[in-house]
Order: C-alpha cells, then sequence, then structure tokens
C-alpha cells in the first residue's frame, strides 16, 4: 500500500511464485519455528467456523511476529472439483501502526511452507544416512513435498502411493520416482515416510515403521481425524505447538500420546527428544507462525523489486 493511500495491493498466486522460493522459505520457516517455541512470536489457536451445508471449512489464523503481523483466511473444502479444496487468503499489516500494508493469495504460501516445515523437521529428525523417502499421497502437498524434502536429504529412492493407483503411476513417471502398490508396500524399510493423503482413518500402522524411521504425519487436522494408529503413535512425538497439537491433533488426542518436544526447542537446542521410541513422528498442523514468515518474504521480496525498479 502506498503512504497516503487507503488502497491494499493484492498478489495473485503467480505474482507469490515469482517472489517465493524454497532456498529462502526452509530458513524462513526453521527460524519462526525457533522464535515460536521461544515465545517471542504471539499466536493464538486458530479459530474455526464451520459450513455444513457444503462440508467447508472456513479458518482465521493469526499471527505477531516483531514489526509484522499477518493473519490467513483459509478455507477447506473437500467437496470442491472445479477450485482447489484448500484456498486462502493472507493479509499483512503493521504491527507497529496497525496499518494494512498488503494482501496476497495464500494457497501457495499454504502449500510450500507446509513442505518446507517437513523439510526442516526431516533436516533436524532424520537419519543423516536416511536413502529411502516414502510419500502417501499424489496430490499438492505429495508434490511440494517431494522439491523441498529432498533439498536436505540425497535420498537414493522415493516411493509414492495413492489411493488411486493411475494417480500415483502418473505422480512417479512425472518425477522419476516408484509407484507402490499399497501403503504398506511404501513404508516397510522407508527410512522417512510424509503422509500427506486425505484420510479420516490411519493410514501408516506402526508394525511397517522400521527402527529410527521419521514420520512426518501432515495429512489430517482436527480432533477427530486420524493418519496414523496407536502403534505408530508410540514413537517419540514432535510438533509445532503444544497447544495446537493437544486441541487439534486426533492422533494425539486419540492415541493419549505423550508430546516429547516442540520442534523449535529441539532446532534451538533448548529441548533433546529422551524417550524410548523406536522412531520420531513429527505432527505437523499448520501454525500462523510459519505463514507469517513466508508472506513476510514475499512482502521484503517486492519491495525489494519497487525500489529497484527504474
Amino acid at each position: 500500500m502506498k503512504k497516503g493511500s487507503s488502497r491494499v495491493d493484492f498478489l495473485d498466486e503467480e505474482k507469490v511464485r515469482s517472489l517465493l522460493t524454497y532456498e529462502a522459505l526452509i530458513p524462513a520457516v526453521e527460524r519462526a519455528l525457533i522464535e515460536l517455541s521461544a515465545g517471542r512470536i504471539q499466536q493464538p489457536l486458530r479459530s474455526v467456523l464451520r459450513v455444513p451445508e457444503h462440508e467447508g471449512i472456513f479458518a482465521l489464523m493469526p499471527a505477531v511476529d516483531g514489526d509484522l503481523m499477518g493473519v490467513k483466511l483459509v478455507t477447506i473444502y473437500e467437496r470442491n472439483r472445479e477450485q482447489p479444496t484448500h484456498q486462502a487468503v493472507i493479509q499483512l499489516l503493521s504491527a507497529n501502526t496497525g496499518e494494512p500494508l498488503l494482501a496476497m493469495d495464500g494457497r501457495l504460501i499454504t502449500e510450500m511452507r507446509t513442505a518446507a516445515v517437513s523439510a526442516v523437521a526431516t533436516r533436524a529428525l532424520a537419519r543423516k544416512d536416511a536413502r529411502v523417502l516414502a510419500i502417501l499421497g499424489s496430490g499438492v502437498q505429495a508434490r511440494s513435498h517431494v522439491r523441498a524434502l529432498q533439498m536436505v536429504r540425497r535420498f537414493e529412492e522415493v516411493r509414492v502411493w495413492s489411493r488411486t493407483a493411475e494417480h500415483a503411476q502418473r505422480f512417479a513417471e512425472e518425477f522419476g520416482l516408484r509407484a507402490m502398490e499399497s501403503a504398506e508396500a511404501a513404508i516397510r524399510g522407508a527410512d522417512v515416510v510424509v503422509s500427506v493423503a486425505n484420510t479420516h482413518e490411519p493410514l501408516v500402522h506402526g508394525a511397517w515403521l522400521a527402527e529410527g524411521s521419521l514420520v512426518c504425519a501432515v495429512g489430517t487436522v482436527g480432533p477427530g481425524k486420524r493418519e496414523l494408529d496407536d502403534a505408530a503413535m508410540q514413537g517419540n512425538v514432535v510438533v509445532e505447538s503444544r497447544e495446537a497439537a493437544l486441541r487439534e491433533s486426533g492422533d494425539i488426542i486419540g492415541s493419549g500420546a505423550a508430546i516429547s518436544a516442540e520442534i523449535g526447542e529441539i532446532l534451538a537446542g533448548t529441548r533433546k527428544i529422551s524417550g524410548p521410541g523406536r522412531w520420531t513422528v513429527f505432527k505437523s498442523l499448520g501454525v500462523g507462525a510459519t505463514d507469517l514468515a513466508a508472506a513476510r518474504l514475499v512482502f521484503e521480496g517486492r519491495k525489494g523489486v519497487s525500489d529497484g525498479a527504474t
């Protein structure tokens, strides 16, 4: 927004895409997760409104980080066919004056920041010699996770499974991966398992997990939804936010699993995993702090382009 003007500019998805890279985003969300756990980023639990006649969800995710505030307005309409199931808008404001600064499409930011957080967790929690990656799902988040995770580990084999075999095969051919016939076949022997399929029932079973493996569980948000069975939840459990996980994760609520640490605490070195778990589960729900970190990069990138214009 120009000084003295009441008009707030809006950046569409293509403009956001031109200003956001995983190379910048991964360290930005890592910093945000550290600051969140340290209490230096303010972030309440997300507010959720349901639109039952359309099986829709409308959520608000605000956060304040230093001189910048932001709120993501996100919708989830799983019945959508012509439109994306997940859509969002992010509004940035000055934390110093309350002045609206910039609005932007948030769908791509949600996609990229989710994968970037998983990449941060993989770099911190996966074995250094991790060589086999399994992806459960073949949609938007599967694509972003393949790109982001290969920036932090050199995987020699990447497997993909989807409920629809043709989708998995097309995905595998596009990225040069290996399509698997079942979730079990994808998971067994994998060093890192990424669950990004839309599900209400467990897809990841503890009986299939390898000793020392990492599960990035991203596919479900909500106290009544599960993507891991109770046996899988017997591993060490790491989250973005304890408060959010204890309210919003059906995997944690339903299994009664104890939370070992927040990922920001591990990244800062203030807490170590000290549990008997044979593997680690990173249960990711998405937090406003990382949305704000991504939106800040877009805001600063746009400002840099504007300042450099002649």
